[in-house]
């Protein structure tokens, strides 16, 4: 389980990265609003926080949480570049009607990180998640936990 949760977090990481790398290019001065390069470094930095999660934890709602921060990213990169959506209150269009190598090396990464994460839970949920979430816990049979 080390190994799974090493790779979410270096790919939570990687598209951090891309996006801090990526966020100035897209950085506008919003009226009234929040520019797309600040939504690029708010989405970073909540990666780097779901990759330490699941580093340091490992549980299934560290899994989860890296799942869905991972899917709503790949999902944004996505509907930004088949479908040109308006501005929506605080936040401008963001429609963007190209790949380039950064943008799919994003949403392959996000892709990865959501399977990732997806496989980190189902697999906890299956494995007895309820001692491997509290591993210093020890399973306890009936018999041991009616005895004085």
């Amino acid at each position: 389980m080390l190994l799974l949760r090493v790779l979410i977090a270096a790919a939570l990481v990687v598209t951090a990265v891309i996006h801090l790398q990526l966020a100035p290019g897209y950085q506008q001065v919003p009226h009234d609003g929040i520019g797309q390069g600040t939504l690029f470094q708010v989405q970073a930095v909540a990666s780097v926080a779901a990759a330490l999660y699941v580093l340091m934890r490992g549980t299934r709602p560290a899994c989860l949480i890296a799942a869905v921060i991972a899917l709503s990213a790949l999902v944004a990169v996505v509907l930004t570049r088949y479908v040109p959506l308006p501005a929506m209150g605080p936040f401008p269009s963001m429609y963007e009607p190209a790949w380039y190598p950064a943008k799919t090396l994003s949403a392959v990464v996000e892709g990865l990180a959501a399977a990732l994460s997806c496989a980190g839970y189902l697999l906890l949920s299956r494995a007895g998640a309820h001692l491997l979430d509290h591993p210093g816990r020890k399973e306890v049979s009936p018999e041991q936990a009616s005895t004085p």
